[in-house]
C-alpha cells in the first residue's frame, strides 16, 4: 500500500538526530503531597485518550538510544572548525523520548490522513529506523554515492506525491457558486422518474422432458433432425413472445395494470419464478442502459414503445417526473466537479512531456496480450433496483426479469 511505502521512504530521511528529542515531563504530584489526603492511596487514573494528551506528553520512549547532537565549537577542530558532534552517552544512560507533538508532525508528513492503524505502524518502525540510521551514519554510509542517488530518487518520488496531494486539495476547492451553476446548466441530469417497467422474456422456457432409451440411440441423421426441430420450435416461440410484447404494450397504453400484465408475460413464457418488481420509484438518466434512454423523453402517463435487446422486451410507463432539489445533490455535484478539476490539473502535467525508451538498451516493448474486457456497469441512483439484467444472466427473483438460456449446443 502507498502508506507502507511512504513510511519506509520518509522515515529514512528524518532528521531526528539534528535536534534533541523532548524530555520526559515531570511526574505529577502524588496524592500523599496533597493537603488533607492522609495516607489513602491515589485513585486509579482513567485510561488516557489520545485527543486529551498534551503536546509534550511522551508517546514513545526508547531506552538505550541517544542520537549524537551537533554543536558549534569556537576553537578549530579536525573538522575545520565547523561543527563537532557531542559524544553519545553510554547505552545504559541513554533514553530518547518522542512527544505527541513530535510524533504527529512526522505522521502528518507520511500521510494526509493519520489513522490509528498508521499510528501503530509508524510507532513500530520508528525506533528501529532511528537506531539503525544513526548506526549507518557512524559507518559513513550517508556519504556514499549510492546513498546520494537513493535520496535523489526518493526526493523525486516524495515531491511527486506532494504535487498530487496539492492538486487534490486544489481540485477539492469547489465553490458554492460553481455547484449552483453546474446544477442550472445540467437540469436533465437531476430529473428523477418513477417508472413502471414490463419485461417480456425473449424465449419461452423449454419444458423439462425426460430422455427415453429410444432417444439415447438416435442416429446422427436423427439427432440432426431433432436439433433442427428444436431450433424451429425456439424461433417460433421467439416470434410469439415478440408478438405478445406488442400486444401487452398496447394494453399497457390503454391503462391496464402493469403487475397483471407482467404475470401474464411470465406465464406465457413458462417462467416458474416470481414476477419481477414492476415499479422503479427513483430513477435518473444514469439508471437505465443507453438503449433505454428514450424513456426519459416521455411525459408523465405516457407508455414507451417496445424496447428489445438480447435479454428480452421492455415496456416502460412514466408514472411521474420531478426535479431533485439542489440541496440533495450538492455533494454529488461537488464530487463531479472535483473529479473534473483533478483530471484537468493532472492532464496539464501528464501531457506536457513525451518520453521514448531506447529499445537497444531496454529491449522491445512488451505487447499486451489479448484480454476480454468486462461489460461497462451503468451507475444507478441509490435505492433504485437494477434497470435490466445483463444479456445471458438471470437476475434475482422479484428484482429483475430473467434472461432466457441460449439454444442448446450441438453435441460433439
Amino acid at each position: 500500500m502507498r502508506k507502507s511505502w511512504l513510511v519506509c521512504v520518509l522515515l529514512g530521511n528524518l532528521a531526528w538526530g539534528q535536534a534533541p528529542m523532548g524530555t520526559m515531563p515531570p511526574a505529577p504530584a502524588s496524592a500523599a503531597q496533597t493537603p488533607g489526603s492522609g495516607n489513602k492511596p491515589p485513585a486509579p487514573a482513567a485510561a488516557p485518550v489520545a485527543e486529551n494528551l498534551p503536546a509534550n506528553a511522551p508517546v514513545i520512549t526508547i531506552t538505550g538510544f541517544c542520537p549524537a547532537t551537533p554543536r558549534a565549537t569556537a576553537a578549530k577542530t579536525a573538522t575545520g572548525g565547523k561543527t563537532a558532534a557531542v559524544p553519545a552517552k553510554k547505552p545504559a544512560d541513554c533514553k530518547t523520548v518522542i512527544t505527541r507533538a513530535e510524533f504527529e508532525k512526522i505522521a502528518n508528513g507520511v500521510s494526509p490522513t493519520v489513522t490509528p492503524q498508521l499510528k501503530r505502524q509508524l510507532a513500530n518502525v520508528l525506533p528501529r529506523y532511528m537506531v539503525m540510521s544513526e548506526a549507518a551514519k557512524a559507518k559513513g554510509l550517508d556519504k556514499t554515492e549510492r546513498f546520494n542517488e537513493t535520496v535523489k530518487f526518493a526526493k523525486m518520488s516524495i515531491l511527486t506525491q506532494e504535487l498530487q496531494r496539492s492538486i487534490q486539495e486544489e481540485a477539492a476547492k469547489v465553490s458554492p457558486d460553481a455547484i449552483e451553476d453546474y446544477y442550472k446548466k445540467n437540469p436533465e441530469a437531476y430529473e428523477q422518474f418513477s417508472l413502471d417497467r414490463l419485461f417480456i422474456p425473449r424465449y419461452k422456457q423449454p419444458a423439462a422432458e425426460g430422455v427415453s432409451e429410444k432417444e439415447e440411440k438416435l442416429t446422427e441423421e436423427q439427432q440432426k433432425a431433432k436439433e433442427e426441430a428444436d431450433k424451429a420450435k425456439q424461433e417460433q416461440g421467439e416470434q410469439e413472445m415478440s408478438k405478445l410484447a406488442e400486444g401487452l404494450r398496447s394494453r399497457a397504453a390503454a391503462g391496464e395494470d402493469f403487475l397483471t400484465l407482467q404475470k401474464e408475460a411470465f406465464a406465457a413464457a413458462g417462467m416458474k419464478m416470481e414476477s419481477p418488481t414492476v415499479n422503479l420509484p427513483k430513477v435518473r438518466r444514469t439508471g437505465l442502459p443507453p438503449a433505454h434512454a428514450t424513456v426519459f423523453a416521455l411525459k408523465a402517463g405516457e407508455v414507451s414503445q417496445v424496447i428489445s435487446d438480447n435479454g428480452g422486451h421492455y415496456v416502460y410507463k412514466v408514472v411521474s417526473k420531478e426535479e431533485v432539489p439542489l440541496d440533495q445533490v450538492k455533494e454529488e455535484i461537488h464530487n463531479t466537479l472535483k473529479s473534473q478539476g483533478l483530471r484537468d490539473l493532472m492532464d496539464k502535467y501528464q501531457n506536457s512531456y513525451k518520453a521514448e525508451n531506447n529499445p537497444a538498451y531496454f529491449g522491445p516493448a512488451e505487447q499486451p496480450g489479448p484480454r476480454q474486457m468486462p461489460p461497462p456497469r451503468m451507475p444507478r441512483p441509490q435505492g433504485a433496483p437494477p434497470a435490466m439484467p445483463p444479456p445471458g444472466q438471470a437476475p434475482p427473483p422479484a428484482q429483475n426479469p430473467p434472461a432466457q438460456p441460449p439454444p442448446a449446443a450441438k453435441p460433439n
